[in-house]
């Protein structure tokens, strides 16, 4: 049987001001993709796309809230809120007054196969 476990905090800040916590490598995953992002208040994170990874990608908003900028549309987040994205769609999130923290999962399309009616 074999497992990791780590704390968050265990994990260096990396990335534009120190906003993102490389999760994945920290436990070895490599199935998918998953970084923690604590983004601080009124701060616009990376406009990007995943169209070279081919990656959908999930976010989870843990905390905080602010504006996900999707084509030309707003879309207000607080915590709780999860988005999910097409590897073609072009985003950037915004964090608000309070910043934000957000788990982002992300994994090649087609590569889930789903077992069972969960």
């Amino acid at each position: 049987m074999g497992y990791s476990v780590v704390r968050i905090d265990e994990i260096e800040p990396a990335g534009p001001g120190g906003a993102v916590r490389f999760v994945r490598r920290e436990l070895g995953v490599e199935a998918f993709g998953i970084n923690w992002f604590d983004v601080p208040p009124d701060t616009e994170g990376r406009l990007h796309d995943e169209s070279d990874s081919g990656q959908e990608e999930v976010n989870v908003i843990v905390s905080g809230s602010g504006v996900y900028r999707i084509g030309n549309k707003e879309v207000p987040f607080a915590a709780g809120t999860i988005f999910r994205f097409d590897p073609d769609t072009i985003r950037q999130p915004v964090a608000g007054p309070d910043g934000f923290t957000m788990i982002a999962i992300g994994a090649r399309r087609g590569s889930y196969e789903a077992r069972g009616p969960f």
